[in-house]
């Protein structure tokens, strides 16, 4: 046992990224390594990289180097999206060893020789067409709450984003495949299900650029509430022209799917919705709100919004804020629009200005934190089910309800993982809700 090397991870991006991290270390741990915090002195570090934020490159460097301080003779491996779309970019780093493209990162151990630094970063890396099989994943890493990959790549083409180049045509799992990895994660006492993939809406594309679908989301979602063990599912993010009122209906009388919704929106104006080639207008945004709001009052609906995208003048700006500013929404997650290359918003005329770009993105964030605020409030007084999570934050245990208020009690390391009928009181300083306990369900 004392040969067995030491692996520790580091993930950047998105939900998607976690479950493929923790499959990946799964894989390796099944090839003879023990995984260790990335605090932890280990024999090689991966990272798991992101091409969506701001400075990836950046951010990709200051983990290297967090890596090499704590042993520089580690044995250094870059996977996932930037890894694919600037591999030679990753490999010059000083200290990475291994870069892996879309279709090599999950087949890590087959890389790796004896761990000893190579004078050069090695790329394995695909043309993304090559990217037509599917791996499924699920991590387990909070205790409480496990991200289980059901779909991955897309087949549309945005102008400014750079997943279709990065994870290669929309394709899906087996429906029989997502079942038994959700069985599997019940039976380890994980309470909630997060689903997670690049489009999940489109989920139903078979491998190998087979545009049938097999099953939709509809029927995905049905066949996952009857999954004996799992007391909550969460849908992370789906396309409002993929969310049909059939799903909202069926969530709203589920037995285990929660009322909390995340739905890109990207912006409220029509005119940016067209050059942004995303396929649908404001009004059936407007129509998937009100119908969530018609069968679920008390739904939880976050919102992606990109400032500053090309061509995007005051007008259109203000034309997203007050669209933004009327509807019942909860909260916004808001990204200042960066050019990225091989995409065709990178080559748009109406280049906004950084001050400008910065500007807008503080008001829309401005925004966010009042209409959080205006739906804490209208939830007081109310009784919901609260999953208590495992960090002791200052004293304090912190939890979710199943429509996504953050709440806290005094810490009670017996809490952990449990589930219990509360009432909200009070709003705290720091943003989360106060609770009194009714019962505990599980």
């Amino acid at each position: 046992m004392e040969n067995r090397k030491k692996v520790a991870f580091y993930t950047l991006g998105c939900k998607l990224n976690f479950s493929e991290t923790s499959t990946i270390a799964r894989n390796l741990e099944d090839e003879g390594f023990d995984r260790v915090d990335f605090e932890d002195v280990a024999d090689m570090y991966v990272i798991n990289t992101c091409s969506v934020t701001e400075n990836a490159d950046k951010q990709f460097k200051q983990v290297v180097r967090k890596a090499m301080k704590l042993n520089d003779k580690a044995f250094v491996a870059a996977v996932g999206c930037y890894a694919q779309l600037k591999p030679e970019e990753l490999a010059n780093v000083d200290g990475v060893d291994l870069v892996l493209g879309a279709t090599e990162k999950f087949k890590l151990a087959d890389y790796i020789n004896d761990l000893s630094k190579n004078d050069f970063g090695e790329v394995h890396s695909c043309e993304i067409a090559e990217a037509d099989f599917y791996v499924g994943s699920y991590s387990i890493g909070d205790r409480t709450r496990a991200f289980l990959k059901v779909q991955d790549g897309c087949d549309y083409k945005c102008t400014y984003c750079t997943i279709p180049l990065a994870r290669g045509i929309s394709r899906s799992d087996e429906l029989e495949n997502v079942l038994k990895n959700a069985y599997e994660i019940s039976k380890q006492n994980i309470k909630e299900i997060v689903l997670t993939g690049v489009n999940i809406g489109d989920y139903g594309k078979g491998e190998f650029g087979n545009k049938k679908h097999e099953h939709t989301f509809l029927e995905l979602v049905k066949a996952l509430d009857e999954v004996e063990g799992i007391e909550r599912l969460r849908i992370s993010s789906i396309e409002p022209n993929l969310l049909k009122n059939e799903t909202i209906e069926f969530v709203s009388k589920s037995r285990t799917f929660v009322p909390h919704f995340h739905i890109p929106l990207q912006s409220g104006s029509n005119d940016i919705l067209k050059l942004m080639k995303r396929r649908y207008l404001r009004e059936v945004y407007t129509e998937r709100v009100n119908k969530i709001r018609e069968v679920m009052p008390h739904a939880c609906i976050g919102v992606d919004v990109i400032v500053g995208f090309p061509g995007e003048t005051d007008e259109h700006f203000l034309e997203t804020y007050h669209f933004l500013n009327e509807m019942d929404i909860s909260y916004l997650h808001v990204f200042t629009y960066s050019e990225r290359d091989n995409t065709e918003a990178a080559e748009m005329d109406g280049v906004v200005p950084a001050n400008v770009r910065a500007k807008r993105s503080k008001m829309l964030r401005g925004l966010s934190v009042k209409k959080r605020r205006a739906f804490y409030e209208s939830q007081l007084g109310t009784n919901r089910t609260v999953l208590f999570e495992s960090e002791n934050k200052e004293g304090y245990i912190h939890g979710f309800t199943e429509n996504y208020i953050k709440v806290k009690t005094p810490w009670n390391p017996e809490l952990v993982n449990t589930l219990h009928e509360i009432n909200l009181t009070k709003i705290d300083e720091d943003g989360s809700v106060r609770m009194e306990f009714n019962t505990q369900l599980v």
